[in-house]
């Protein structure tokens, strides 16, 4: 418990809380500095957990336990979070069929570890004429790939960009 005495602060003199135990059982409506005594003679703390109540509803408990649990629950929620990476892989409608077998294979890769993949293709100069090209790119990496995997976004001029994002999925 804190050193400063609470029972300084005007809000704590007037109201009644709905007070709850260490052990959760109920304790009835109980008046603030009664039950503020009550969390000292026990060494612990008053908290206040739910102030929209009427009466608001407070319980006794050891503070810093209480944070050290709550912290813990929230460390292993975060654990079994998966986070799903954004791979990109880059290159021009002019590609021959080598270079387009070997991103392939890597963008192949990328969703068999589980990750999205970006697919760019960059237009310079003139060959912004000639967007369907790029489409056809597209197109043929689709055919190509052997892997499960799910269109999320089709094929979108973004500027001077056009690209698609797969992820690893059943559908093909």
């Amino acid at each position: 418990m804190a050193n400063k005495d609470l029972r300084t602060n005007e809000s704590i003199k007037v109201r009644e809380v709905r007070l709850v135990g260490e052990d959760g059982e109920q304790l009835g409506i109980i008046p603030t500095l009664e039950a503020l005594d009550m969390a000292q003679n026990q060494g612990l703390d008053l908290v206040e957990v739910a102030p929209q109540a009427k009466p608001p509803v407070c319980r006794i408990l050891d503070y810093g336990k209480f944070k050290f649990e709550q912290d813990k629950k929230n460390r292993e929620s975060r654990k079994k979070q998966k986070l799903v990476k954004m791979k990109e892989v880059r290159m021009q409608p002019k590609i021959e069929t080598h270079d387009l077998d070997f991103k392939t294979k890597h963008i192949a890769e990328f969703l068999e570890m589980g990750s999205k993949v970006k697919v760019t293709i960059r237009f310079r100069g003139r060959e912004l004429a000639h967007t369907e090209l790029g489409r056809v790119v597209l197109e043929k990496i689709q055919e190509r790939l052997e892997v499960p995997f799910a269109v999320d976004r089709k094929p979108a001029m973004e500027g001077r960009f056009m690209s698609m994002i797969l992820s690893p999925g059943a559908k093909k």
